[in-house]
């Protein structure tokens, strides 16, 4: 029986790409929180046996057969890794945040987790430098990004046979597009593949496609990526692939320069046009394939630059953005000490937060994205220290008080 929290030692890797945590995890355990957008495994108690969901989706599903029939044996083994991307939300697409930071100004109020527990996996390190994952809950929290055959054969095994360990390479905070991509270059490398499988297995893809039918998660990692590489931009070198940690992003940093996890700016730019991007993505590449204008008949969304998105004014949308964080830049960035919170990962999702609830609808609206624009209404919070014991041990509410702090001082 799988208890929770649940916790394993793991090794950081460190690569070209990011961070990830290299760990052992029982199939049991895999087959309650790990899921892929083509299959998931679903527990059924009187019967005492897993149902596999959306098998008509998983490429070759066929091959589960075999495979199962391999577990079954007595010299089974499987020294290669099932590579999972944690903290990622099958239901709606978006990352994991905790409770308070979820519930505060959710503009579309869709799938907001109501346990009231903090569900993201974690990494600790200890005094001597080893980590442990710590899994708090049951939740389907892990996207498999490669290994699905593998895994949810176990669901077809003997029962004995879910006790059996599997290797795991667990990234956290991975968006959505770079798992598509990390499982397009994987299998491409071993043999040739159809990356539109992509679609199959991500509801992504990663072939070059026109911008107008780009979906929301994918316009928001080229934009990032942008802001990262852009000369001028502030968050240029700045913004790594890691998790949302400030113990880790601190480690990769270099000097007095901080850094930012890629899923926050992603998180960030992506909440001002879609609250499901999802449910938008499977809009997108319905047949026939549809471009951004097929959204405006679907659902209601209330994020503030919506329209610009369905319009695909991409380069507002990317101005109103850089000019915003331009003024954070000059108002809070530029002269913030090492240990000030605005410069941590709760206080950039606390300045996207300002953005979206009270600052990008009237601005776009009007027409006023100008750098002088945001510092204008931002001016007020720029005497707040960010160092001060006010923010220290901030955790679960700490965005949300950094954010009423600043839109206090603003009068915003």
């Amino acid at each position: 029986m799988i208890e929770f929290p649940f916790e394993a030692r793991a090794l950081k890797v460190e690569q070209p790409l990011g961070v990830y945590y290299v760990t052992v995890l029982p199939a049991e355990l895999l087959l309650m929180v790990a899921f892929s957008d083509a299959l998931s495994a679903r527990y059924v108690e009187g019967a005492q046996s897993y149902v596999l969901d959306g098998t008509q989706r998983l490429p070759q599903p066929k091959r589960l057969d075999p495979i199962a029939s391999y577990i079954n044996r007595i010299d089974a083994a499987f020294p290669n890794a099932i590579i999972l991307a944690a903290n990622y939300r099958k239901e709606d697409g978006r990352m994991e945040d905790s409770q308070d930071d979820d519930l505060e100004g959710n503009l579309g109020g869709e799938n907001v987790p109501s346990s009231g527990i903090d569900r993201r996996w974690m990494i600790s390190e200890s005094a001597d430098g080893s980590h442990t994952l710590k899994i708090p809950t049951p939740e389907k929290l892990a996207a498999i990004i490669d290994g699905q055959h593998r895994l949810f054969a176990f669901a077809q095994a003997r029962d004995e046979r879910r006790s059996m360990d599997l290797i795991c390479s667990v990234f956290l905070d991975l968006p959505k597009p770079y798992q598509a991509q990390l499982f397009a270059i994987i299998n491409s490398t071993q043999k040739p593949v159809d990356k539109s499988l992509t679609y199959e297995l991500f509801g992504y893809n990663v072939v070059e496609e026109s911008e107008e039918r780009w979906s929301p998660d994918k316009l928001a990692v080229f934009l990032t990526r942008r802001l990262n590489m852009e000369a001028g931009s502030p968050l240029e070198g700045r913004i790594v692939i890691a998790p949302k940690k400030d113990e880790v992003l601190q480690k990769i940093a270099s000097g007095s320069s901080w850094k930012v996890s890629t899923a926050v700016v992603v998180e960030g730019v992506m909440r001002l046009f879609t609250t499901n991007p999802k449910s938008d993505s499977s809009r997108l590449h319905e047949e026939p394939r549809r471009t951004r204008a097929a959204l405006v008949d679907g659902r209601h969304d209330r994020s503030p630059l919506r329209s610009a998105y369905v319009e695909g004014n991409d380069i507002a949308i990317y101005t109103l953005v850089l000019n915003y964080l331009r003024a954070c830049q000059e108002l809070f960035w530029a002269n913030a000490p090492v240990d000030s919170y605005i410069t941590k990962t709760i206080g950039v999702q606390a300045l996207f937060d300002i953005l979206r609830t009270k600052l990008a609808k009237p601005a776009i609206e009007s027409r006023t994205i100008s750098v002088q624009h945001f510092k204008s209404l931002l001016a007020g919070a720029a005497s707040i220290d960010f160092a001060s014991s006010d923010f220290r041990n901030l955790s679960g509410a700490g965005r949300s008080h950094l954010r009423r702090e600043i839109e206090l001082a603003a009068g915003l």
